[in-house]
């Protein structure tokens, strides 16, 4: 059974065929896009394969993606997950995007915050890592509110519209795994 998530606005659900509405408008919006690693969507259908991939993850233990939605108001707005899970070594590493029309208003912050909780505490990960554009300090001054740690530059190490970008690498350990 898919774990369905509560903060004090979102639900974080399961995403299914019937978002790809939703999905397709989160993820062919260039602004949306700009900093997460892959050309906007053309193709609906693109959309469709993406929930797919989700729900291949999940099955394989490679990872986990909650559609985000505001309580009250069906649609969803953006999703988040974690990726490159690794039940062996207890690590992920922390994935999200907001459609514009949604954005300075807390709620990646919010889903954030109760992710890296359900990594901890249900995955018992003892590791959480972000990946981020050097220019996105939008999501660089999140993830520091959150607790996460810069540890680095990965050079050259996203290529996007045929450009190569650096990234920041940043993680949080959990409590009892913390130095």
């Amino acid at each position: 059974m898919f774990p369905e998530l509560e903060t004090e606005r979102l639900v974080l659900r399961e995403i299914t065929k019937e978002d790809a509405d939703d999905v397709f408008a989160c993820f062919s919006n260039p602004e949306a896009m700009r900093y997460y690693g892959q050309d906007p969507f053309e193709r609906r259908e693109q959309a469709e394969q993406l929930i797919g991939f989700f729900a291949d993850s999940l099955r394989d233990q490679r990872g986990i993606r909650w559609g985000i939605e505001r309580k009250g108001s069906p649609g969803l707005i953006g999703t988040i997950g974690l990726n490159a899970w690794s039940p062996k070594h207890r690590r992920a590493e922390i994935g999200y995007e907001i459609h514009p029309d949604h954005w300075r208003k807390g709620y990646a912050s919010e889903a954030a915050a109760c992710v890296v909780g359900y990594g901890f505490e249900a995955l018992r990960l003892a590791r959480i890592g972000a990946v981020v554009f050097t220019e996105n300090a939008a999501s660089s001054g999140m993830l520091e509110k959150l607790g996460f740690r810069r540890e680095g530059v990965l050079r050259n190490y996203i290529v996007q519209s045929g450009i190569s970008h650096d990234t920041y690498a940043y993680s949080v350990v959990s409590e009892g795994e913390r130095r």
